[in-house]
């Protein structure tokens, strides 16, 4: 992949996208999975891995901790990788690697559970606002571990770890997935309940009943694990990634191009085509393919009564907080009103201003809601992206604007999507990494 540091993306919009794509893995499913290749001395071998820098950031502390890695069938946009804890791993994370990804966080389950004890950094990750750990912390108290607050972050220590019935006190998704890793070789048996449901929570469960874990409850808020004295190795396939897909529908949808997104497990994108189809799209879906038909009239469906409507993000299988931002340049350009609500982050919809600079009529009532009124064409501005998901966003406004424009920081655009510049310059956009 090429460095994102100090580059930008040159984006000439107004151009249709067409042809077919496909979405690369699941970047929030590998995150987890990697670390979970801590709870065993024997391989974990992870298929369709996306090539982003999460990616690598994730691999770069994995060997720091001990860990070997392998990797086979490498593409363009996805690799198989295999990753291997043969003795134990250190338990202490390196604050320059760890503040670096916010997925570190992933890390101090496993780590707990194969070791007695492990030191976080304070995560990094996207500037979208507070993101606490006090579920985190929580569930690891519940299963017996001390908790110390320390100068460069946290340090967590159990002696033995003992099963407990647990009420998570938010739908909190990577605390779910520390709390399945901590309680998988805990004694006895742990309940998660308000456990959060989404695809990549229940690609971990699987992984784990791979392993040899008893994991059962898979896909529904409460959780039921009976712990085991060890873990083996497995081979599990990471799904496609059903935000980039929702991602390239909408690029699809505003510049008015005929679009196929292949092999994108429509099954997981039930509430995102939904949502869009309140916004005007129209999608088909042949099997695993979700077809864009070209030349769409995008327009907001109001509500009973003729009510503004409200698209607003909530727990699996609700519409996913990581979607925002995209709904929202998405309903920049359909005509009529709507009010975005991104009740998680407080700071995700700070990068509106971008999109003012465009042209963008939109009303900022206060961190978490805008409201959109929408049809107005964008013009080409020089923007900066603030965090992933509004990265991806702000790039797809700049494809439907007209003129040109320059997006900077693109290194969080490289951290969740790979080779991006490349696979739209497949479908016909004018987009140059400088």
């Amino acid at each position: 992949m090429a460095s994102s540091n100090g580059s930008k993306f040159i984006v000439y919009g107004g151009k249709p996208i067409q042809g077919e794509i496909e979405p690369q893995g699941n970047k929030n499913e590998a995150m987890p999975l990697m670390a979970a290749a801590c709870l065993t001395d024997q391989p974990v071998t992870l298929q369709n891995i996306p090539q982003i820098e999460d990616v690598r950031l994730m691999e770069e502390i994995l060997h720091d901790l001990g860990l070997t890695s392998s990797e086979s069938d490498t593409a363009q946009v996805r690799r198989t990788l295999t990753l291997q804890a043969k003795g134990t791993p250190k338990s202490t994370i390196q604050p320059e690697l760890g503040s670096r990804l916010r997925g570190s966080v992933t890390l101090a389950g496993p780590l707990l559970a194969r070791t007695g004890e492990v030191t976080l950094p304070r995560p990094g990750g996207d500037r979208i606002g507070r993101r606490r750990l006090d579920t985190h912390l929580q569930i690891f108290s519940s299963l017996g571990a001390q908790v110390s607050d320390i100068r460069d972050g946290i340090h967590i220590k159990a002696k033995k770890l003992k099963g407990a019935d647990i009420l998570l006190d938010e739908t909190s998704v990577t605390a779910t997935e520390n709390g399945l890793c901590a309680a998988v070789m805990a004694e006895g048996v742990t309940v998660l309940h308000n456990a959060a449901s989404e695809p990549h929570v229940q690609a971990l469960g699987n992984l784990l009943n791979a392993m040899g874990g008893r994991v059962s409850g898979i896909g529904t808020n409460t959780l039921t694990i009976e712990g085991v004295k060890s873990l083996k190795g497995a081979t599990h396939r990471i799904s496609a990634d059903y935000l980039e897909a929702g991602s390239f529908l909408a690029l699809a949808a505003v510049t008015g191009g005929e679009l196929k997104i292949k092999n994108t497990a429509p099954q997981n994108m039930r509430m995102i085509l939904q949502t869009f189809g309140r916004l005007g799209i129209r999608t088909e879906i042949k099997g695993q393919d979700i077809l864009v038909p070209k030349r769409q009239s995008l327009e907001v469906e109001k509500e009973f009564g003729g009510a503004v409507p409200h698209i607003a993000d909530a727990p699996w299988p609700g519409f996913p907080a990581d979607m925002t931002s995209v709904a929202l340049v998405t309903a920049t350009q359909c005509k009529g009103t709507v009010l975005i609500h991104e009740k998680l982050f407080e700071s995700r919809l700070f990068f509106v201003d971008g999109l003012l600079e465009m042209g963008a009529r939109i009303i900022l009532c206060d961190p978490h809601r805008a409201v959109v009124l929408g049809s107005d064409k964008l013009r080409g501005a020089k923007l900066a992206s603030p965090d992933i998901r509004a990265g991806m966003a702000l790039l797809i406004a700049s494809l439907c604007a007209d003129g040109e424009s320059e997006i900077r920081n693109i290194g969080q655009i490289d951290r969740g999507f790979s080779r991006i510049e490349e696979r739209l310059r497949s479908l016909g956009a004018k987009i140059q990494r400088q």
